[in-house]
């Protein structure tokens, strides 16, 4: 259903890595609001409960009494002004995250019409991981990929072989 709707390389790539960490009998809180994604994790037997769009960098307290086993966080991070804070305020021990990654050749994300919409922060994988470390992870498993693009011209040549997306699995220390 959702290799035709949807980012199917992003997707089929997230639920690959999901499955090789997580077993689907944990129970998932996923930051954010209920989107595609989620539904993918259900169609695959995943117990997920979404955040409910509040602004994760002025209110944890979803993340604070959530007594899911696993946090997943799907090109969240991005989006907040302070993705410190949030990773500090996990209470689970398992982690499952990813982001875009900063590419040289293209300019951060802004929406120009939805405030929210918008990247803060892209990061380089070194980046992302020393966020992760410095907030209490230990990062077990990661990988990148491409996000190749059927336009015509340079930077669409690039996203052939730039790694777009970054995904980590991570425990607490």
């Amino acid at each position: 259903m959702y290799e035709k709707t949807y980012p199917n390389k992003r997707f089929k790539h997230t639920i690959q890595f999901l499955e090789k960490h997580i077993p689907k009998t944990e129970s998932i809180l996923d930051l954010g609001v209920v989107n595609p994604f989620t539904e993918i994790m259900l169609e695959h037997g995943y117990s997920v409960e979404n955040t409910k769009g509040e602004d994760l960098d002025l209110n944890t307290s979803t993340i604070l009494n959530s007594d899911a086993d696993v946090i997943t966080a799907f090109e969240i991070f991005e989006h907040l002004l302070s993705p410190f804070t949030v990773l500090k305020s996990i209470k689970a021990d398992r982690l499952v995250a990813s982001v875009p990654l900063k590419l040289w050749f293209s300019s951060a994300y802004r929406s120009k019409t939805d405030m929210l919409d918008r990247h803060y922060h892209e990061f380089e994988d070194w980046q992302f991981d020393w966020l992760l470390e410095k907030a209490g992870w230990k990062i077990i498993d990661r990988q990148k990929w491409t996000n190749p693009t059927k336009k015509i011209g340079i930077r669409p040549i690039l996203r052939w072989f730039t790694p777009r997306y970054y995904i980590i699995y991570a425990e607490r220390v």
